[in-house]
């Protein structure tokens, strides 16, 4: 079989192909890239700008000794410089190849180049050295895989792959098979080079997945979900808040995956399963087994507890391990869970106690009242129970609200109290520690929260919510804000008997609550309905990253504007033509009644002209402030985004996309950004319309 004769450069070429002897020779610039496996596909993926120029210069330090390792991707990677090896810091992840790449081939499959190895690379560099500085071009090189490299100019350099011969034992290199091209330098091939992460780290966020191991439509893994959140979140950046990064008061915010489904998983239950499935549809009795089942087994005592257990020591690892790597970190620290994540992180944030110092500063502070403002508070009980000469009986014992309602029978008569009297304040203790017995019982449907007489009480007290019993553990910090991501939160308080919310209610170590739910996601509920039940009104509508709403809602707003304007100048119409219908042309009327009538018809004529005018409260922008209580510290809770134009064609359709959208979705990324700079008096280059 003849040999296929290479391809050759096409003629008529404007500059010359073959370059003159002793042409000027430029060392090449590496740049390293690291291997990324996916489904056992290998895709060689650069470092940003910034981490390989770490890398080069650890490299030409001579520091390839062992035990040298440079951080990369913003801290979360650490490449062991002498093993080229990438290896992940805060979760668990295969280590990954690292190369020093200076020469790339185009594959087969997707087209993309792919690194030589650094030895090749090497030896192809020294020929090209040789090539330009003599002039001598045309070299065949044979790489460790016994493939035929040719470089024919500086711009024309081709790899054969081997194909042996049908009669042939062992094939010898030669340059049979598809050509491929071959580059020299990173600036010659199509791939993107990121620039990098900002060094400064204003904020930690935790984010906690929901059931199962994946948390995207593509069933990717917590891991994969935030990196696209974080990306996100890096890109809304630059383009709300360019000023104070100019002015350098911002770096970024830092997102963290807590997983909790493996270790779940890991404890064998999975083994007790398989013996109990049936062995039809094995596929979706799997993925029940591995994703619907969660919700299950947070509902079980023995499990919650393991549940609880791993994302509170998972946190409480990742913020020690951060701040033990990023030793000037000053920023506060944030979490947010996704559907059931979000559950878990209510459940934990209602358990916290409260900062030690906060309980010591309000027990003093208690202390203090107890020895005039309770005796004052004991002395308007007795005026509201018509008992005002008693007053200095009671101040003689010192007598306070918490003593008196702590009162028996026989220590008010040692006090010289008649029957009469005596009967009156026995019934005031009962009806008031009848009250506290009732909001205080576990699962009690009333309320959530146990505030205690005027709403100033600082002590932590065990929330009535009907929880699993399990021993929820103690966070090592105290969060700034809590995010949920489509959350089933509502449901599940429902679920446990909590009819109402307090208004008074707090989280004890969180000031923030942002429940954020796309209108078609079939798990997320609402909360702010649990704390004004009596009052009816729409979410807050997240704006659109891009400063505007979306086209089609604005379509369909001024749709809907429009009917109703319709609707009112027909119904006016109607009611002034029936009402001159209806009216008699023979009664005779004194003068002054006429003109009494004359003018109730013209106020009548009217009437449908100034209503028409005014847009009905379902499309009225502007609404008066709601009070939500203090879940939020008396902000707005509930925030829904707004649908795409092609979501808005089938609710159902897009149900499921809309459960998890909420990773790549700009306007909660910008939402989350917001809240967090607004704690540090930083705020967006121009405000959002119909942000709070």
């Amino acid at each position: 079989m003849a040999a296929q004769e290479p391809p050759r450069p096409p003629p008529g070429s404007a500059e010359p192909l073959e370059p003159e002897p002793g042409g000027r020779y430029e060392a090449v610039v590496p740049h390293w890239f690291y291997c990324k496996v996916t489904d056992t596909r290998e895709r060689w993926v650069p470092f940003s700008a910034q981490d390989s120029e770490r890398l080069e210069a650890a490299h030409g330090a001579g520091k390839e000794q062992a035990g040298v390792v440079v951080p990369t991707s913003g801290g979360r990677y650490d490449v062991h410089l002498r093993e080229r090896r990438r290896v992940a810091v805060y979760w668990e992840e295969e280590a990954a190849e690292v190369r020093r790449c200076t020469w790339f081939y185009k594959g087969d499959k997707d087209n993309k180049f792919i690194p030589y190895s650094e030895a090749f690379s090497e030896e192809l560099e020294e020929a090209y050295m040789i090539a330009v500085t003599l002039g001598e071009w045309k070299k065949k090189l044979e790489s460790p895989n016994r493939e035929v490299i040719i470089l024919h100019n500086p711009k024309l350099m081709v790899h054969y792959h081997p194909v042996a011969s049908s009669d042939d034992w062992v094939s010898t290199p030669t340059e049979q098979g598809r050509p491929r091209t071959v580059k020299r330098g990173v600036e010659n091939i199509a791939v993107e080079i990121p620039n990098g992460e900002p060094l400064q780290i204003d904020h930690l966020v935790f984010v906690v997945h929901g059931i199962g191991p994946a948390c995207d439509i593509r069933f990717r893994s917590i891991v994969q979900c935030v990196n696209d959140f974080r990306n996100v979140s890096l890109s809304m950046l630059q383009s709300h808040f360019r000023k104070a990064q100019e002015q350098q008061q911002v770096g970024r915010v830092e997102f963290l995956p807590v997983n909790w489904h493996s270790s779940l998983h890991s404890t064998g239950v999975d083994v007790d399963l398989e013996r109990i499935t049936l062995p039809s549809i094995n596929r979706l009795r799997h993925f029940i087994n591995d994703t619907i089942l969660d919700v299950f087994f947070y509902n079980s005592s023995t499990y919650c507890q393991t549940i609880v257990d791993t994302v509170a020591s998972e946190m409480n690892r990742l913020h020690r391990l951060f701040l033990q790597r990023n030793p000037r970190f000053t920023g506060g620290v944030s979490i947010a869970g996704h559907s059931l994540g979000s559950l878990i992180l209510f459940d934990l944030l209602t358990n916290q106690k409260a900062d030690p110092e906060e309980k010591e500063r309000c027990v003093q502070g208690s202390g203090t009242t107890s020895s005039t403002g309770g005796v004052e508070e004991v002395k308007e009980i007795l005026k509201k129970l018509e008992l005002s000469e008693y007053c200095d009986v009671f101040e003689k014992e010192k007598m306070d609200r918490q003593a008196l309602l702590l009162c028996t029978e026989n220590n008010l008569k040692e006090m010289g109290i008649p029957l009469g009297p005596r009967m009156k304040i026995l019934h005031y203790i009962s009806s008031e520690t009848g009250m506290k017995g009732r909001s205080s019982e576990p699962g009690s449907p009333s309320q959530l929260g146990d505030s205690s007489e005027d709403g100033r009480s600082c002590q932590y007290r065990d929330v009535g919510l009907g929880q699993v019993s399990a021993n929820y553990p103690q966070l090592n910090y105290k969060p700034s804000i809590f995010f949920a991501f489509g959350s089933p939160i509502g449901m599940f308080l429902t679920v446990r008997g909590v009819k109402r919310i307090d208004p008074n209610y707090s989280l004890p170590t969180c000031k923030g609550f942002f429940n954020i739910f796309h209108p078609f996601d079939p798990v997320a509920y609402r909360i702010e309905p649990m704390i004004v039940p009596e009052m009816e009104f729409e979410p807050m509508l997240l704006p659109h990253h891009k400063g505007r709403k979306r086209m089609h809602l604005e379509l369909k707003e001024g749709l809907t504007r429009m009917s109703v304007d319709l609707k009112n100048n027909l119904l006016g119409s109607l009611r002034v033509a029936w009402q001159s219908f209806t009216r008699s042309p023979v009664l005779a009327l004194e003068a002054g009644s006429s003109e009494a009538e004359a003018e109730a018809e013209a106020g009548t004529e009217k009437q449908p002209d100034t209503k028409a005018e005014e847009p009905p409260a379902a499309v009225k922008e502007e609404s008066p402030p709601i009070n939500v209580g203090r879940l939020n510290g008396g902000n707005r809770i509930d925030y829904v985004l707004q649908e795409k134009p092609i979501e808005s064609f089938n609710e159902y359709l897009f149900a499921l996309q809309g459960h998890l959208c909420y990773w790549e979705s700009e306007d909660t990324v910008l939402l989350v950004l917001k809240e967090i700079y607004q704690t540090q008096g930083i705020t967006l280059d121009q405000p959002l319309p119909g942000s709070q």
